[in-house]
């Protein structure tokens, strides 16, 4: 009969009594409450999200060691604790939910106990005896919450749309390589699902690779309002046991060991109370997760088929699309598109509610903002990635296809209008959707225009630019 592994306890305690902890484990009793409080999600605690928290308890020892307020000795552990998180250890210890009550207590004393039993044993002492190094005294000194976890929300969240907008960028460039392969390949082009006028499909890829480009841009104006931090504002942005000094250089230090670009808010207040600023990144993602829809509703309108859709494009077969019918294949990257876009516009609305109903001098639902907010990044990260490897890169043109829709659709009688006006063209489109004669051919018939004038008109590249084939070639036409 296999043998159980014993395990052994320590004795831990907190305000709310005392509790045995596992004695391997670097979390304490405050992250062991929370676990067995907020089981909701069953998921584990971004990572970048715990480096996040790494790094401001860097910056935070380092600080409070230039200033005389934490020893050396302590501080240097610290540090050495965190790096070593950021090196990818001790993750596992993070054990509290991503969705939790406390406006986050739960996540930044999970991490105040692991640096600290971390730093307990690299100074020779036994995880647990705080006396050594504390949680609260040592590796949270000088902060609050209300200050850690709304600056760990945006350094992840900049550290995960830097990577969106790396695969946005690649959307983009493989865009503008279809419109520019496809832009002598003239179709039909389509309002409200009826037949408009003609249009080349190197120029509905190229307006698609406008529309990214466009939310990229709007997604770094938002991305700004992510390098505002509150640290150093504690509790309630006013700084209470936070030394003068520790608040004029706790970002810089941070800003020095992340490497990464930040400022002070204006207001400590202003930006512990408020989270308009996860609003407005949420917001351009879930513009840029519509646009990204819209244009995979697109491709797979244009796909389908193959034989009793519109068939104008193929998209890259990836798998069976069927269980029963034999050969079909599904638009299914498309498809995951748009589910990711679903999905985001939904967290959209949970992180607009949850800025929404902070109370006076706090926000307590920063965990469900964050759980959301980066999910949406890296859904939509992933969501773009496999668009472009899997889909857009592979897209091929049915140029046969798309012009045989083009010379016998009705469309075409637009160009007409300024030649035999409104009404006659009309006229003529009724006629050919009665009878399945072509425009031209009527035209001909009736003798509107000649064969040469017509085929000027009705060519589909002019008709695809602003040009001659108007009101200039009427105009020559009376003069004449």
């Amino acid at each position: 009969m296999e043998q159980k592994h014993k395990v052994d306890y320590r004795v831990e305690k907190d305000s709310i009594g005392t509790k045995d902890v596992p004695e391997d484990v670097y979390y304490g009793v405050q992250s062991l409450r929370a676990a067995e409080n907020f089981h909701i999600t069953g998921l584990s605690m971004h990572p970048e999200i715990i480096n996040s928290l790494a790094y401001i308890k860097k910056a935070a020892a380092i600080t409070n060691c230039e200033i005389g307020i934490l020893d050396k000795r302590r501080a240097t552990a610290i540090v050495k604790a965190c790096d070593e998180i950021l090196a990818g250890k001790f993750h596992d210890d993070f054990i509290v939910d991503p969705i939790q009550g406390g406006a986050g207590t739960s996540l930044n004393m999970n991490a105040n106990e692991v640096i600290a039993n971390r730093a307990i044993e690299i100074l020779g002492g036994q995880k647990g005896d705080y006396s050594i190094v504390n949680p609260n005294d040592h590796v949270n000194c000088g902060q609050s919450t209300n200050d850690v976890i709304p600056t760990a929300g945006k350094m992840t969240s900049l550290r995960l749309l830097k990577n969106l907008k790396k695969e946005l960028l690649r959307l983009h460039k493989a865009l503008c390589a279809k419109a520019n392969e496809f832009d002598h390949v003239i179709k039909m082009g389509r309002t409200q699902m009826q037949d408009a006028v003609p249009i080349r499909l190197g120029q509905e890829f190229h307006a698609y690779s406008v529309a990214i480009m466009r939310d990229i841009k709007r997604m770094d104006k938002a991305i700004d309002e992510m390098r505002s931090l509150n640290m150093g504002g504690t509790a309630v942005g006013t700084g209470i046991n936070a030394d003068e000094a520790y608040l004029n250089r706790i970002v810089p230090n941070l800003v020095e060991v992340s490497d990464m670009e930040f400022v002070q808010a204006f207001d400590l207040i202003d930006a512990t109370q408020n989270l308009d600023p996860f609003v407005s990144v949420s917001g351009s993602i879930k513009a840029c997760a519509v646009t990204l829809s819209k244009i995979a509703n697109d491709l797979r309108l244009m796909s389908s088929g193959p034989r009793a859709g519109f068939a104008e494009i193929n998209l890259p077969a990836k798998q069976n699309g069927s269980s029963i019918m034999p050969g079909k294949v599904n638009p299914v990257i498309p498809e995951v598109v748009n589910q990711v876009a679903f999905n985001i516009i939904g967290n959209d609305v949970t992180i607009t509610m949850a800025a929404e109903a902070g109370q006076l001098e706090l926000n307590a639902f920063e965990p469900i903002v964050f759980y959301c907010l980066f999910q949406s990044i890296d859904t939509l990260a992933y969501a773009v990635r496999t668009f472009v490897d899997n889909c857009v890169s592979g897209i091929t043109a049915n140029e046969t296809r798309c012009r045989y829709l083009v010379e016998n659709s009705v469309g075409i009688i637009t160009a007409i209008c300024p030649h035999v006006g409104y009404q006659k063209a009309a006229d003529i489109a009724k006629k050919a959707l009665q009878t399945g004669e072509s425009v031209r051919s009527l035209i001909l018939q009736e003798k509107l225009l000649g064969a040469e004038e017509l085929d000027h008109i009705l060519d589909p590249v002019n008709m695809t630019e602003p040009g001659i084939s108007g009101k200039e070639l009427l105009l020559q036409k009376s003069l004449s």
